[in-house]
C-alpha cells in the first residue's frame, strides 16, 4: 500500500503505526558512554566467537547491522507494507513528513522504524551512521569527530564498533537493556531541551497570559512543615512542659498545651500529613486555637477580663513556644512567602532552569542564540510561526502529521480546521494588541495638518496597503545636546563668551564663561520628528558696549545626528566668522539621539526597485513598526519629517544576493535584496556588518520562515583560495556558537513541526514534579509565575484545554495515589471543565473531542471516581484534623460531580448517597481496624462475621490481618484493655465529629449509620470479652458507665442501635447486681445484728448499721451514676433500691427493739441504775437510719415519700418505745426513792427507829448522783442533734415534779418529817440546776407544780424552824434558795 493514498481507511493504518514507531525506543549515546561501551564491546569480541547459527542469525538482525539504534519488529498486521531497500532519509534539519514519507517509501516498513518523541525525528535504524548526515553540521562521521563538536545537543547516534566479519561479538541482554536506558535517557534530556527552548521563548515574550498574584485562599499558600521541623516542634513543647522554657503560664495553659502536645503533635496522622506536604505552620496554629476555643468557651466569666483577652495571650504563648529559640522564624516564612507572587522574568528563567536541570553554561548559549533580549526579534519570531502554522493549515499539511487527532465523529474533521484558523486568529489579534511605544509628539514641533493625509510620492506596492498615511509612520526623537568645553580660543581681555544651539526654531542658550576658562557643560534637551535633524552652535562674544546690541559670533557649526551616532563627547572643528580669529577653534560636544521604540534599524543604504527607488543612490532608510504585522521601509531626506518614499513589507522575501552588473555604484560592496511577486528591491551598503543587520532586521519585520545565510567570503592567500569567514556581528556569533556545543538544533527547530500536546505535558508534569518538591503547601496549584508560562505555552502552541486539563488530572492522580496530599478543588475545576468539553458545551470555544480525549477522560473518572472513595473511606488519614480546611466537603462535592453521568442532567441523590455509604461503611471498618491493632485488641474475626454484616456485601473490608490473640490473655487484661479500646473508639468519634461532621452535613444520616456500623465492630470484641469475664466481676460496669455517658452526650447515637444493645448486655448485669447486693445487706443486718454486733460506736450508730447504710448508698450511688438510658427500667431499678432501703432499715430496726429490750431488762431498777452505753449506741442507730431514711428511701414522682413515709413512722415509734421505756426506768427510781421517804410519815412504825439512826440527807444525794450520772450519758452518748435527749429530759424533770408534787400532795395533812424535808428540798434544788445546765426551757422548770413544791417545802421548813426555835432567817434563805 502506497504511503501516498488519499483513502481514510489508508490513512488510518498510517496512524497506527506511527503510533505504533511512536512508542520505538531509540539507542543513542552521548560521547563517554559510547567509550566504555565500544571498548567493553571490542574485548568481548575478541574473547569470543558465535557459532555459524548465530553468524546467520546476527547477520540478518536489523539490531546487529546497527546495534546503536533501536530495532522493532514489524506486527503480521502490518506484513503488507513492503517495499524496495534505497535511498537514506532526507539531510533536512527539521524533517518534514514529505521527508518521513521519503525514508518511508525508500524502505521496507517490516525492517525500518523511525522514532519520532515530541517532533524529534530519529533515522531508520537499519542505516548507517556514517552515511547519514540528516541532523548534523559536517559530513563527518559523529563518533569519529573530536568530544568537544559534540554537545548535548548532539542528536546523531554512536553505533557500536561493527567488525568486518560476521562473527561480531554478541552483546547480552542485559547490555542490550543497559544500551536502551541510556538511550532512552538520552532522548529525553534532548526532548527536555527542546521543550525548554519553547518555554524560554514564552517567557521572553509573552503576548497570551498575564502573570496574576492569588486571587483567591485556595493559592495562598505557607511554607511546609518538614519532618526534621515537625521534631523540633515536638522539642520545643515537650521541653515546655517539662518546665525547660522561661514562660509564665497558668495550669489552664499547660493543660490545652499538654492535651493538645499527646492528641495532635504526637499523632501518626499528623507524620503522614508532614509526608504529604499539606502541612503548615498555619494548620498547627489552627488547630491549637480550635480547641483552646473550646476550652476557654467553658470556663467561668471573671469580671475584668475578658475571654478574647485569655485567648490572644495564650495564641501568643504559643507562637513563643512554637518558635523556641528560631525567633526569626516568622520573618523568614513571611519573606519566603513573597516569592509566590510575581516573579521577574530572570526568576523564571532560574525556575525552569531547575525544572529541566539546564546548566547555566547552556542556558547562556540558548540564551544569546535565541536572543531573548530582543524583543523584536522574539516578535518575529512568532510572526513566523504562525505564518508557517497557517501555511500547513492552507496545504493540507497538518492532516499528514503523525499526531494528527482522531474524532470520535468524522464531520469533525473541517470543523477542526475552522478551528484551528481560529486559534492563529486569535493569536495574531493577541499580538496586535501587543502595543508598539512610539516616541513622544514633540512639544515645539507642530504637528502635521490632516489636509495631507497621503504622501505624493510614495508609491506603495499592494493596493491594499494604501490606508497607510504619513501619520502611521511618524516617529519622535529625543535630542541631548551638551556642550562641554572650547579649545583653542586666544583672545586678551576678561570677555565672556556663550553658546547658543538651535533646531527647528528652538534656541537655547548656555551660561556665560570667561574666554580664559571657557568650560560651560550646559546641557539641551529638543524633541523633533526628523530622522535626520540638523543643530546648529553658534559662540558668541558678549559685548559690553552700549552703542552696540547684539553680541558678536565668533564661529558657527551645524551638527547631522542620527539615532546610529555616537553618543559619546567629540571634537568638532567650529567655522570662524570672526576674521580676528586666526586660531582652529574645537568644541567639544556630547550629542544623544535616542531611538523611539517603533524605529527598528536605521542607516544609509543604496537602493534600487521596479516600483520605488528606480535609481540606485544613497539614501537615508529607517525601518518603522507600525503594528505588529505590518512594517515599512522609509526614506529620509535631511530635515524632513516626512519620508520621501515608503514600501510596505508585507509579502517580501529578504535574502542576501550578488551583485548586479547594471548597478554599479560607488561604494555599493555587499547586496541584499526583497523580493515578492511582481515587485523586488535591491539593497546595498558599503560595510558587510550593515548589511547582515539590515538582513536580521528586514527578516524580522517580513516574518519569513527562510533564514538566510551569510555568503561565505572567499579570499586570497599565498597564492591559493581559502575560505574566510568573518567576525560576523554578535547575532550570527551566538548562532555558531550553539550550532558548535550542538544547540542550533534547538534554536533553528520549527515549533510547528513538534507534537506541542505531548510536549506540554511532559512541561506541566515535570512543572508540577517541581512545584510538588518545592517549601510550599502548594496542594497541586501552580504558583503564579508557573500558571502564567504554561498558560502561556498552550496559547502559544495551540494546545487544547482538554488535553491539558485531562493531563494535568493525570499527574495529580498520580501524586495523590502516592500519598500526597492535593486540592480536591483544583481536581473539580479541571474535571468540570474537560466533562463539559467532551460533552460539547464547548467551555473554550472548541468543539471538537478527539477520541484520545473521551478514553482519556473516562480513564481520568474512574481513576478519580477510585481515589475519592479511597479518601472518602480514609478519611480520618487522608484529611487528619480537618486540614487542609475544607478539603473533605470539596472531596465529597467533587465525588457528586463525578458520578454525574450528563453535565446537564440531574444526578441521582440516590446514587450518590449510596457510594458515601458504602465509603462510610468501610470507613468504619478501616477505622476501628486501625484502633483496635493500636490497642492491641484483636477480636474473633468469625464472630465478627456473623454478627455485624455479610462480607458478601462488603467486599472491601477485609480481616484477613486480624489474628485472635485475645483468647489467651488473662480476663482482667482483655477488660482492661477493652476498656481502654472503648475510650480511644470514644476519642475518635469525637474527633469525627469536631473535625469532619460539618463536611458530612448533607450525609447526617450516612454518618450515623458509620458510628453505628464502627460501635457494631467494637460490639463483637465487647461480647466475646464479656463472655469470658466472671459472673461477679462488676468492674465491667466500668465499661458500661464509659460508653453510656458518652453515648448520653450524643444526640444522635442516644437510644440507637449500639445504645439498645449496650442496655440488653448489661440490663442483666445490673438485676443480677442488685440481687446480690440485696442479698449480702440481708444477711450483714442478719449475721450482724444476731451473733457480731457488740453495740460498740461506729459512725453515726454501730458497726452493722454503719455497713449496712454504706452498702445501700454505694449501690443506690452506683445505679444513679450508671444514668441509665431507658427510663422504665431506672424508674424500676429505683424504687426496688428505695424499697431495699426501707425494709433494710425496718430490719435493722427490730433486731435493734429486741436488743435494747433484753439489755434494758438486765439493769438495775435501783438508784444504781445508769443507762449502758449499748443503749445509746442502739438510739444511735435508730437515729441515724431515720435520718439516712431521707436520702435512701425517698422517691421522686407521684408516689414521693411512700417507702420514706412508711419507715420514718416505723422509725420514730421505735425511738419513742426506748425513750418510754428510758423515762419509765428512770421514774420508777424515783417511785422507789419516795417510798423510802414515805416510812418517815406521821404515824409510820418505822420512823421512830429510822429516827434512831439521825439521818441527815443521804437518799437525797444518792438520787441527784442517779439523776446525774445518767443525764450524763444521754447528752455524751447520743448523737441525735440533741433531738432524743432533750425530749427525754423534759418529759423525765416534768414528770419529776409532777410525781414529787403528787406526793407532797397526798400529804397535805401531815407534817414533814426533817430528814424527808431535807431531801426534799436538796433533790428539787439540785434537779432545777442541773437541767437548767443541760438546757432544759425555763418554762417547763419553773411551773405550776414546782412553785406548789416550793411552797409547800419552805411552809414545812418553817414550821420546823418554830418548833425547833431556829431563827427566822433561816426560813427565809431557804426561801431565797428554793426561789433562785
Amino acid at each position: 500500500m502506497s504511503l501516498h493514498s488519499s483513502s481514510s481507511d489508508d490513512n488510518d493504518d498510517f496512524y497506527d503505526y506511527q503510533d505504533e514507531i511512536l512508542r520505538t525506543p531509540i539507542v543513542e549515546h552521548t560521547p563517554s558512554e559510547y567509550s566504555g561501551r565500544r571498548d567493553f564491546v571490542d574485548s568481548h569480541s575478541h574473547s569470543h566467537s558465535p557459532s555459524a547459527s548465530n553468524q546467520n542469525h546476527l547477520s540478518s538482525s536489523p539490531y546487529h547491522q546497527n546495534p546503536g539504534y533501536a530495532y522493532r519488529q514489524r506486527g503480521s498486521t502490518k506484513s503488507n507494507h513492503s517495499g524496495s531497500s534505497g535511498s537514506p532519509a532526507s539531510t533536512s534539519r527539521a524533517p518534514s513528513f514529505e521527508n518521513t514519507k521519503q525514508a518511508f517509501a525508500g524502505s521496507s516498513l517490516d525492517t525500518v522504524s523511525i522514532g519520532s518523541v515530541g517532533g524529534l525525528s530519529v533515522p531508520p535504524s537499519n542505516y548507517d551512521a556514517r552515511s547519514y548526515d540528516g541532523l548534523s553540521l559536517h559530513s563527518t562521521p559523529r563518533h569519529d569527530r573530536p568530544h568537544s563538536l559534540r554537545g548535548i545537543g548532539d542528536r546523531s547516534p554512536l553505533p557500536l564498533r561493527r567488525g568486518g566479519s560476521p562473527t561480531s561479538s554478541v552483546i547480552s541482554d542485559r547490555e542490550r537493556e543497559d544500551i536502551e536506558q541510556i538511550n532512552v535517557e538520552e532522548v529525553e534530556k534532548r526532548r527536555r531541551i527542546q521543550i525548554y527552548v519553547f518555554v524560554l521563548r514564552c517567557i521572553a515574550f509573552p503576548f497570551n497570559a498575564k502573570q496574576k498574584p492569588p486571587q483567591h485562599d485556595m493559592q495562598k499558600r505557607q511554607a511546609k512543615i518538614s519532618k526534621q521541623e515537625l521534631t523540633k516542634i515536638k522539642e520545643n513543647f515537650h521541653a515546655f512542659l517539662s518546665g525547660e522554657m522561661q514562660i509564665m503560664a497558668d495550669e489552664a495553659f499547660k493543660n490545652a498545651v499538654q492535651s493538645y502536645y499527646e492528641v495532635f503533635l504526637k499523632s501518626e496522622r499528623v507524620t503522614s500529613m508532614v509526608r504529604s506536604g499539606a502541612c503548615s505552620a498555619n494548620d498547627f496554629r489552627e488547630v491549637f486555637k480550635n480547641n483552646i476555643e473550646k476550652r476557654v468557651r467553658c470556663l467561668p466569666e471573671i469580671d475584668g477580663l475578658a475571654k478574647e483577652t485569655v485567648l490572644s495571650n495564650w495564641m501568643t504563648k504559643f507562637d513563643l513556644i512554637y518558635r523556641g529559640n528560631d525567633g526569626d522564624q516568622r520573618s523568614q516564612r513571611t519573606s519566603t512567602t513573597t516569592n509566590e507572587l510575581i516573579l521577574s522574568k530572570e526568576q523564571l528563567y532560574e525556575m525552569f532552569q531547575n525544572i529541566f536541570n539546564i546548566k547555566n553554561y547552556d542556558h547562556l548559549i540558548l540564551f544569546n542564540a535565541l536572543q531573548l533580549d530582543n524583543p523584536d526579534e522574539q516578535a518575529a519570531q512568532v510572526r513566523r510561526e504562525l505564518t508557517s502554522r497557517q501555511q500547513q493549515i492552507d496545504s493540507g499539511g497538518f492532516k499528514m502529521k503523525p499526531w494528527k487527532p482522531r474524532f470520535i465523529v468524522k464531520e469533525m474533521e473541517p470543523i477542526n480546521i475552522d478551528e484551528l484558523n481560529t486559534q492563529i486568529l486569535q493569536l495574531k489579534s493577541n499580538l496586535e494588541s501587543v502595543p508598539v511605544k512610539g516616541g513622544t509628539i514633540p512639544k515645539h514641533t507642530k504637528k502635521p495638518s490632516r489636509q495631507s493625509n497621503t504622501l505624493p510620492k510614495i508609491d506603495v506596492a499592494e493596493e491594499g496597503d494604501q490606508h497607510l498615511s504619513k501619520m502611521d509612520v511618524v516617529l519622535s526623537f529625543g535630542i541631548e545636546v551638551k556642550i562641554i568645553d572650547l579649545k583653542g580660543l586666544k583672545m586678551p581681555g576678561n570677555k565672556n563668551i556663550y553658546c547658543t544651539m538651535e533646531m527647528d526654531g528652538l534656541k537655547l542658550q548656555t551660561g556665560l564663561t570667561p574666554v580664559s576658562k571657557p568650560f560651560w557643560s550646559t546641557q539641551g534637551d529638543f524633541t523633533t520628528t526628523q530622522p535626520l535633524p540638523n543643530i546648529k552652535i553658534k559662540l558668541y562674544m558678549e559685548n559690553s558696549s552700549i552703542i552696540s546690541i547684539d553680541d558678536k559670533e565668533l564661529a558657527k557649526i551645524t551638527l547631522k545626528p542620527t539615532a546610529t551616532s555616537s553618543k559619546n563627547a567629540q571634537l568638532y572643528t567650529l567655522t570662524t566668522t570672526d576674521k580676528k580669529i586666526q586660531e582652529q577653534l574645537q568644541l567639544r560636544v556630547e550629542v544623544k539621539m535616542e531611538k523611539p521604540q517603533n524605529m527598528k534599524y536605521c542607516g544609509y543604504l543604496y537602493a534600487a526597485g521596479k516600483k520605488i527607488w528606480r535609481t540606485l543612490k544613497k539614501r537615508y532608510f529607517v525601518l518603522v513598526q507600525v503594528s505588529q504585522y505590518t512594517f515599512t521601509v522609509c526614506s529620509y531626506r535631511e530635515r524632513k519629517t516626512e519620508p520621501t518614499e515608503m514600501l510596505h513589507l508585507k509579502g517580501f522575501t529578504v535574502d542576501y544576493s550578488e551583485a548586479h552588473p547594471d548597478m554599479d555604484c560607488n561604494g555599493a560592496q555587499y547586496y541584499f535584496n526583497a523580493v515578492k511577486e511582481g515587485d523586488s528591491v535591491t539593497f546595498a551598503t558599503d560595510d558587510m556588518y550593515e548589511r547582515y543587520n539590515w538582513v536580521q532586521a528586514l527578516c524580522r519585520a517580513t516574518g519569513q520562515s527562510h533564514k538566510p545565510t551569510p555568503p561565505v567570503i572567499t579570499t586570497t592567500a599565498n597564492g591559493g583560495n581559502t575560505p574566510n569567514l568573518p567576525n560576523l556581528p554578535k547575532g550570527q556569533g551566538e548562532i555558531d556558537r550553539a550550532r558548535k556545543h550542538g544547540l542550533d538544533e534547538y534554536v533553528s527547530a520549527d515549533p510547528c513541526e513538534f507534537n506541542h500536546a505531548e510536549l506540554f505535558q511532559s512541561l506541566q508534569s515535570l512543572t508540577l514534579e517541581y512545584r510538588m518538591n518545592d517549601a510550599y503547601t502548594c496542594l497541586g496549584w501552580f504558583s503564579p509565575g508557573q500558571s502564567f508560562i504554561l498558560d502561556e505555552y498552550a496559547a502559544r502552541y495551540c494546545v487544547r484545554g482538554c488535553h491539558r486539563y485531562l493531563s494535568y488530572m493525570s499527574d495529580l492522580l498520580d501524586k495523590a495515589e502516592n500519598g500526597l496530599m492535593i486540592d480536591p478543588n483544583i481536581i473539580h475545576y479541571s474535571f468540570a471543565f474537560c466533562a463539559a468539553h467532551v460533552h460539547g458545551n464547548k467551555p473554550d470555544g472548541l468543539g471538537t473531542i478527539t477520541v484520545a480525549e473521551k478514553q482519556k477522560f473516562d480513564e481520568i473518572k474512574s481513576r478519580l471516581r477510585a481515589l475519592l472513595e479511597h479518601q472518602i473511606t480514609h478519611f480520618r488519614y487522608c484529611f487528619p484534623f480537618g486540614r487542609p480546611d475544607g478539603a473533605l466537603k470539596s472531596t465529597l462535592s467533587l465525588l457528586e460531580k463525578v458520578l454525574m453521568k450528563e453535565l446537564t442532567s440531574n444526578m441521582s441523590v440516590e446514587e450518590v448517597r449510596s457510594v458515601i455509604t458504602k465509603c462510610l461503611k468501610d470507613a468504619a471498618l478501616v477505622n476501628y481496624t486501625r484502633i483496635s491493632e493500636f490497642a492491641k485488641i484483636e477480636a474473633n474475626v468469625d464472630a465478627r462475621d456473623e454478627t455485624v454484616f455479610n462480607i458478601e456485601q462488603m467486599p472491601t473490608l477485609q480481616y484477613s490481618h486480624l489474628i485472635s490473640q485475645a483468647a489467651h490473655k488473662d480476663p482482667a487484661d482483655r477488660l482492661e484493655d477493652i476498656i481502654h479500646l472503648a475510650g480511644l473508639c470514644i476519642e475518635v468519634l469525637q474527633q469525627n465529629e469536631e473535625h469532619h461532621a460539618e463536611a458530612f452535613t448533607w450525609f447526617a444520616d450516612v454518618l450515623l449509620e458509620h458510628n453505628e456500623m464502627f460501635w457494631s465492630l467494637f460490639t463483637v470484641d465487647m461480647d466475646a470479652c464479656l463472655e469470658t469475664q466472671h459472673p461477679e466481676n462488676w468492674e465491667i460496669f466500668s465499661l458500661f458507665s464509659l460508653l453510656n455517658s458518652y453515648l448520653l452526650t450524643d444526640k444522635n447515637l442516644v437510644h440507637g442501635e449500639f445504645h439498645k444493645h449496650l442496655k440488653d448486655i448489661f440490663a442483666p448485669q445490673v438485676v443480677r447486681y442488685v440481687d446480690l447486693m440485696q442479698s449480702s445487706i440481708a444477711q450483714s443486718v442478719h449475721k450482724g445484728f444476731t451473733s457480731k454486733e457488740k453495740w460498740e460506736p461506729k459512725g453515726a450508730g454501730c458497726v452493722t448499721s454503719d455497713d449496712v447504710l454504706w452498702k445501700l448508698d454505694a449501690l443506690q450511688t452506683f445505679i444513679k451514676e450508671l444514668q441509665w438510658p431507658d427510663d422504665v427500667f431506672a424508674e424500676h431499678l429505683e424504687g426496688r433500691l428505695k424499697l431495699m432501703a426501707s425494709d433494710m432499715m425496718e430490719a435493722m430496726g427490730n433486731r435493734t427493739i429486741s436488743a435494747f429490750g433484753s439489755m434494758l431488762s438486765r439493769c438495775s431498777k435501783g438508784l444504781d441504775f445508769v443507762v449502758p452505753s449499748e443503749i445509746c449506741v442502739m438510739v444511735n442507730t435508730l437515729s441515724d437510719c431515720k435520718a439516712q431514711a431521707l436520702k435512701l428511701c425517698i422517691m421522686a414522682g407521684e408516689s414521693t415519700h411512700r417507702y420514706h413515709i412508711h419507715i420514718e413512722e416505723y422509725l420514730e415509734s421505735a425511738i419513742k418505745h426506748i425513750l418510754d421505756s428510758l423515762l419509765e426506768r428512770f421514774l420508777l427510781v424515783l417511785d422507789i426513792t419516795l417510798q423510802k421517804l414515805k416510812r418517815y410519815d406521821e404515824g409510820s412504825f418505822l420512823k421512830s427507829i429510822l429516827t434512831l439512826t439521825k439521818p441527815t440527807n443521804e437518799l437525797g444525794q444518792e438520787y441527784i448522783i442517779f439523776v446525774f450520772g445518767n443525764m450524763d450519758m444521754i447528752c455524751n452518748k447520743i448523737t441525735d442533734d440533741g433531738y432524743f435527749g432533750n425530749t427525754l429530759l423534759e418529759m423525765w424533770y416534768g414528770q419529776q415534779v409532777d410525781i414529787i408534787h403528787k406526793w407532797l400532795a397526798e400529804r397535805v395533812e401531815m407534817t414533814l418529817h426533817p430528814y424527808q424535808l431535807t431531801c426534799l428540798i436538796h433533790i428539787i434544788k439540785r434537779l432545777r440546776h442541773d437541767f437548767e445546765l443541760q438546757g432544759t426551757l425555763c418554762e417547763e422548770i419553773s411551773n405550776s407544780a414546782y412553785d406548789a413544791i416550793c411552797k409547800r417545802l419552805s411552809v414545812e421548813e418553817t414550821s420546823q424552824a418554830v418548833n425547833e426555835s431556829r431563827p427566822a432567817r433561816t426560813l427565809a434563805s431557804l426561801s431565797v434558795d428554793l426561789d433562785t
